[in-house]
């Protein structure tokens, strides 16, 4: 009995243990198809793989780069002084990448920027009282009063620290033409 268990063992081993291989060669494969077969495989099996991280980042390059939020420095107004000028006063967001939804307000007689509306009020419900809040309309970059500023709300460009995306215009018919482009409601700071 160990003589036959010996002899097939040995008899796998010659034959490469084709019989418990899943790519085993069928009947109808010559030996050189199947050898071609193998080679094919390991040849696939040793390229490199192509990571999804590698692509993701890309990816995530090209949209930064790509935002419709994100000016040059030469075209921004930043109203903070010192180290953090360039960083949104609550979450610290970089302001240029997202300027054209960037709001400023006076803060204990400082001038405070945000990267968006979102930062703004959550820095009014946490007991700050801002004086003479602006916002920075898209058309001319330049800040307004956010009294006197139309948004379009919910416009198919991404937002910034919220999904539904608020974009401020001075005037009336520029909101319009936006809206008319990307969707979206025209509203009040207040409703915005």
């Amino acid at each position: 009995m160990i003589k036959i268990l010996l002899f097939t063992l040995s008899v796998l081993i010659m034959t490469g243990c084709q019989n418990i291989n899943p790519e085993a060669k069928s009947p109808k494969e010559s030996p050189k198809e199947s050898v071609k077969k193998k080679t094919t495989l390991i040849k696939k099996k040793s390229a490199k793989p192509v990571t999804k991280k590698k692509v993701v980042k890309k990816s995530q390059k090209q949209n930064i780069q790509k935002l419709f939020q994100t000016v040059k420095a030469k075209d921004a107004t930043l109203v903070q002084q010192g180290d953090h000028k360039k960083h949104c006063a609550v979450c610290g967001m970089n302001l240029l990448k997202y300027y054209k939804t960037n709001h400023a307000a006076k803060h204990d007689g400082q001038n405070i920027q945000y990267c968006s509306l979102h930062c703004l009020t959550k820095h009014i419900n946490e007991g700050a009282e801002l004086e003479n809040p602006m916002v920075v309309d898209v058309t001319s970059l330049k800040f307004i009063p956010v009294t006197e500023a139309f948004y379009v709300v919910g416009s198919d460009i991404r937002g910034t620290m919220s999904r539904v995306s608020k974009y401020a215009f001075k005037s009336l018919d520029d909101a319009k033409a936006f809206q008319k482009s990307h969707g979206g409601k025209i509203v009040d700071f207040y409703s915005a």
